[in-house]
């Protein structure tokens, strides 16, 4: 017997995706990174699930992909299909409110908006580019970047020189 999928199905597919938490930063969910893109049911019934990396080498899709699948699977959900897409790429503007709090709530800081790029040449800007970092532990705008990079591609290590406690930062895309 074949059914129609229904309005109900692709929402609670939808809320169900939206509950994987991602692999790198396990305290935020693929939704509220903003990763996740689409949820839908097809007319046989599939669900079609969109992921949209952080950046297009991101080593961590992979994972997510598996563990959308897996979790669409052990609800039930028989035929599931999970596409990447990267146009419109991602950027740091996609993850919530509640994302963001929940960096701070774990000591890193969440991005500031993302760089507005026009279409066409790249202008060169010269001059001071880094924007102040706040300290997501004690607020304190006395910040310094320790490393451009940290335990990912995507974040830097920073150090708050009024707490003096080191912290990781989102960064800008």
């Amino acid at each position: 017997m074949v059914t129609t999928p229904t309005l109900l199905d692709a929402q609670r597919a939808r809320r169900i995706a939206a509950e994987v938490p991602d692999p790198e930063l396990p305290m935020l969910t693929l939704a509220d990174l903003g990763v996740l893109r689409e949820v839908r049911t097809t007319e046989d019934g599939t669900v079609v699930a969109s992921l949209t990396p952080t950046y297009s080498g991101c080593p961590a899709l992979a994972e997510m992909r598996a563990d959308v699948a897996a979790r669409l699977r052990a609800a039930g959900f028989a035929r599931v299909e999970i596409r990447t897409v990267l146009d419109p790429p991602w950027s740091t503007d996609r993850i919530t409110d509640e994302g963001r709090r929940k960096l701070r709530e774990h000591g890193i800081a969440p991005p500031g908006p993302s760089p507005r790029r026009a279409a066409g040449p790249v202008p060169l800007v010269l001059g001071a580019t880094r924007q102040a970092v706040p300290c997501p532990r004690c607020g304190g705008a006395d910040t310094r970047q320790t490393s451009p990079f940290s335990a990912t591609a995507c974040r830097s290590l920073w150090r708050c020189e009024s707490c003096l406690e080191p912290f990781e930062h989102v960064k800008e895309l």
